[in-house]
């Protein structure tokens, strides 16, 4: 049976066949699809895009770009752009970018997409003017979510203009329509949260930034949950949480090893919060890594703005020539890129700089305007303060005056110059130039000075220059130009925004009239000003102080800040930082005073005044309040240094001479010290004791055992003679308050001070305040032995057996941490490593990495005695009186009432006998001044000082 065949029914006509013209538009149309695919692509796997780029390109053929295959072509080519930009090469993607708007001819969508990606590429390559012009041409082509990406990329231009607020105004627009583009809309959230962090909006910008990274992560946009992460270090340190700064900055730096160019942008980011936080080694390490890898990355909007951080940073810590020359630089480069608005920042560094070397003294002065230091790449531009019109001064009531009523004190033009640091105190009016000091600044410079303060309120930086408002006024009465000087005063007085920048030059133009009282009185209020939370501002009576605005943009930070974090050391001196010139000010004088009516307590109570400011503790205590032993505090005016004592019998100063020759003596004895401890090969050691006996007591002759200096301040011919000697002798308990580099000194190895109870502090807070007591029960004591040293198990092992109630704990981080927590005493004996450049890097060696002093900022809690066993553990940097960075200063800042530690390296073998006496005499219940003055006489091995409150009882 055969089988039936299926039916199939005949074409009614010819066969459809496929035209030439419609397969060419099907091959576009599958060209362009994996073109836009591969633009997709770029911002996940930039490699394979390129590949893919490449691939869509050899298929398209480009003889001409107007022709069918144009579209294609313009896709692939920037979709190849996009891939070199993430990889680095921003020169290649403008490049291809511009071939992409070429091969677009007839599309003028495409020729606007293209346009709209190298916004950013023109803006990152040194352009940002150039680029918001081609994203107006791109704007009229563009539709829909194409519009909203072009916020976003517009967005990087603004911002490199320092115009945050429209940044933020445009990535608004952009967010809610960009739900199906993870990319651009992650981009957008991180180019928000930057903005919003130059306005101050620190709560905001962190959840920007958390939404961002996210945003990245679920999509696979690796690249973009870095740069989110990256820049959390950057927000910390804005916002005033340092050691949240520095734990983020340690995670960052891990998380972007391998990729340069954000590694660079993520250092400059945290290097600028740092300069603004008034940390300028710290950022000054940073930014000489940054720098090169810029620069090799062809950077080209990050380098202007990385290099003139620098600028600052050099000169904050006092190395103007650097400064000067980077600056320099930096001022071309943005001059080449048309970036007018910044070019008074550079112009500013480099003036203070040639001051600086003309009058031989740093020019702390530098203020980087609010917001923000310097241009750079969308990561790190300065912040514009929005621009207000002045305001007229208020009425000057005045302050209840001191002295006779209705005579108030005056000083003539050559007392005011000394006042403002012209003139040595040592000479009445009139006879000498200060000793030492460089020749006085020319009005040339002077010119220039208030001409960059005239055009950095043009370009809308306002606090920098009022900050070199002043400097020219001071420098103005340094030359007798005292007409120049009120009249940048009067132009500081109406427009100032903040504060304390307003009382300073208030108190300048009381002074520049001749009434001191006045002028201490406005300068009180202004140093009360920077203290953080301080309504100084709307207090009433005495000089009222010249309203202006505010400075912030609208929607700034207020309600953030009232929740910020109490501020840790170095964000408390950097509040005080801009009020130390007026606190100088204060103190000359105050000085000045006391040597005509003999009153020395009013030196004390400025320098403490300031000192308070800086440690954020309330104001000075009433004069006639004294502690429990003698207080030597040493103050200095210029390159003058004085000593004032105190105790119960009065309180007295004294003149020490040259602040300088003290340091230079101090650093020699630490010299020495190195040198008879490390035992130099072939250099006897009897050769370096011999040498550092005589500077000791050199030293000693100069600071100490002078005319009277440890004697009662109470005995004949001292002030306050009503009152009785409390009769401390040679052997009562000492707190020494040092000023500058003077609190590195071994001050336990001067010879008047040997074998007595020595403490020294960073103010005198405690020596005021009643000894504290012990604690209930014998003490909790820990001790920890740190890697690499043949001694240090034992010695940790003799101070467990030496107390009670005593143990060991592991080496490591987390176990240390948990320690300070726990423990009334803590001993460690260990390697340390000071950081000279960046104190809070400064560091304990661990069995598993460095304890970092910025890892003790982390700390709930500390011990009431801490003891560091290790080398150079003590000592510390002082950006301002009364601010000691360092592990030290870091433990006492954190809460520990003592601190014993090394300010010179200690041996490894002479260690344990200095520790075992101070820990058996701690045991039987001596104060930690007490027992280290005793075991250090016995065991004959120096460098080991008492911080803090030495008269405290552990147990």
């Amino acid at each position: 049976m055969s089988r039936q065949r299926a039916h199939r029914p005949k074409p009614a006509g010819p066969c459809p066949r496929t035209s030439p013209s419609q397969k060419q538009d099907q091959d576009q149309d599958r060209l362009v699809g994996r073109a836009e695919a591969a633009v997709r692509l770029s911002g996940t796997d930039p490699r394979l895009a390129l590949s893919e780029a490449r691939a869509v390109l050899e298929l398209a053929p480009r003889a001409e770009p107007a022709g069918p295959y144009g579209e294609a072509a313009s896709v692939a080519l920037r979709a190849s752009a996009l891939a070199a930009r993430e990889l680095g090469d921003l020169e290649l993607a403008e490049e291809r970018l511009r071939e992409a708007a070429g091969a677009a001819r007839g599309h003028p969508r495409r020729v606007a997409q293209a346009r709209m990606s190298l916004v950013t590429v023109r803006a990152q390559l040194g352009d940002p003017e150039g680029g918001l012009r081609l994203a107006g041409l791109a704007e009229r082509d563009l539709t829909g979510t194409d519009l909203a990406r072009l916020d976003v990329q517009r967005s990087v231009a603004l911002m490199l203009l320092g115009r945050h607020a429209e940044a933020a105004r445009h990535c608004d627009r952009a967010i809610s329509r960009l739900d199906e583009d993870p990319l651009f809309q992650a981009g957008a959230l991180l180019n928000r949260g930057l903005a919003h962090v130059y306005l101050e909006r620190y709560g905001t910008a962190e959840a920007d930034l958390a939404r961002c990274a996210r945003i990245a992560r679920r999509a696979g946009l690796d690249h973009l949950v870095m740069l989110a992460e990256g820049n959390l270090p950057f927000v910390a340190a804005r916002r005033g949480d340092i050691a949240a700064a520095f734990t983020r900055y340690r995670a960052a730096e891990e998380t972007l090893f391998g990729f340069p160019e954000r590694l660079a942008a993520m250092r400059t980011d945290f290097a600028e919060a740092l300069v603004a936080a008034q940390l300028p080694g710290e950022a000054r390490t940073l930014l000489e890594q940054a720098v090169p890898e810029l620069v090799a990355a062809q950077a080209h909007a990050a380098i202007p703005g990385a290099r003139l951080l620098l600028a600052q940073a050099a000169l904050l810590s006092g190395d103007a020539r650097l400064a000067g020359a980077t600056a320099r630089t930096a001022h071309a480069e943005l001059a080449a890129q048309g970036r007018t608005a910044w070019l008074p920042l550079a112009t500013e560094v480099v003036l203070r700089a040639r001051l600086a070397e003309t009058t031989g003294r740093p020019q702390d002065g530098l203020t980087p305007p609010a917001g923000g230091s310097a241009p750079g790449a969308p990561r790190t531009p300065g912040t514009r303060e929005t621009p207000s019109a002045r305001e007229t001064p208020g009425a000057e009531e005045t302050p209840s005056a001191e002295g006779t009523p209705g005579a108030p004190e005056t000083a003539g033009a050559r007392e005011t110059a000394r006042a403002w640091g012209t003139l040595s105190a040592e000479e009445p009016p009139g006879t000498q130039e200060e000793p030492g000091s460089q020749e006085a600044p020319g009005d040339g410079l002077i010119a220039e000075l208030v001409s960059c303060a005239d055009e950095l309120a043009a370009c809308g930086w306002h606090a920098a220059s009022s900050a070199l408002r002043l400097t020219a006024a001071a420098a103005a009465v340094r030359l007798g130009a005292l007409g120049p000087a009120r009249e940048q005063l009067r132009i500081t007085a109406a427009t100032a925004k903040r504060p304390l920048v307003r009382w300073h030059a208030v108190a300048l133009r009381h002074h520049l009239d001749g009434d001191l009282a006045r002028a201490l009185a406005a300068a009180a209020r202004g140093i009360e000003a920077a203290r953080p939370g301080s309504g100084a501002d709307a207090g009433s009576g005495g000089d009222a102080a010249p309203q202006a605005g505010t400075g912030r943009p609208a929607g700034g930070a207020a309600a953030e800040d009232a929740r910020a974090p109490v501020r840790d050391a170095e964000l408390r001196a950097h509040a005080a930082r801009p009020a130390e010139d007026l606190a100088a000010f204060g103190l000359r004088i105050a000085i000045d005073r006391a040597r005509r009516t003999g009153d020395a307590w009013i030196v004390l109570e400025w320098s403490e005044r300031w000192r308070a400011v800086v440690r954020g503790a309330p104001p000075f205590p009433p004069p006639g309040r004294a502690g429990a032993g003698l207080l030597v505090e040493l103050v200095r005016r210029g390159d003058e240094l004085f000593a004032v004592t105190a105790d119960a019998g009065g309180c007295a100063l004294r003149t020490l001479g040259s602040y300088q020759a003290a340091v230079e003596a101090t650093t020699r004895v630490r010299y020495g010290l190195r040198r008879r401890v490390l035992r130099d090969a072939g250099h006897p050691a009897g050769a370096d004791d011999e040498a550092v006996a005589l500077e000791l007591s050199a030293l000693d002759r100069r600071l100490l055992s002078g005319p009277g200096t440890l004697a009662s301040p109470g005995s004949p011919g001292r002030s306050s003679p009503g009152r009785s000697s409390p009769g401390w002798g040679a052997a009562g308990p000492v707190t020494i308050v040092p000023t500058g580099a003077l609190g590195t000194l071994p001050w336990p190895m001067l010879p008047s001070l040997r074998g007595r109870p020595v403490s020294v502090a960073a103010d005198a807070a405690r020596w005021f305040a009643p000894a504290p007591g012990p604690p209930v029960g014998d003490p909790l004591v820990l001790s920890v032995a740190g890697p690499g040293l043949d001694h240090a198990a034992a010695e940790a092992a003799m101070v467990v057996a030496a107390h009670p109630r005593a143990r060991r704990v592991g080496a490591t981080r987390a176990e240390v941490l948990r320690a300070l927590e726990r423990a009334d005493v803590l001993h460690v004996a260990a390697h340390g490593l000071f950081s000279p450049r960046g104190p809070m890097l400064s560091h304990i060696t661990l069995d598993d990495g460095p304890l970092m002093a910025y890892d003790l900022l982390t700390a709930r809690r500390m011990p009431r005695l801490v003891v560091l066993s290790a080398c150079d553990a003590g000592m510390a940097h002082a950006p301002v009186d009364g601010a000691a960075l360092g592990l030290a200063g870091t433990f006492l800042d954190r809460g520990a009432a003592c601190v014993v530690a090394g300010v010179v390296p200690v041996r490894d073998d002479e260690a344990p006998a200095v520790m075992t006496l101070f820990h058996r005499l701690l045991a039987e219940g001596r104060s930690p001044a007490e027992a280290l003055a005793a075991a250090s006489a016995k065991s004959a091995v120096p460098g080991f000082v008492c911080f803090g409150d030495g008269r405290l009882a552990p147990g």
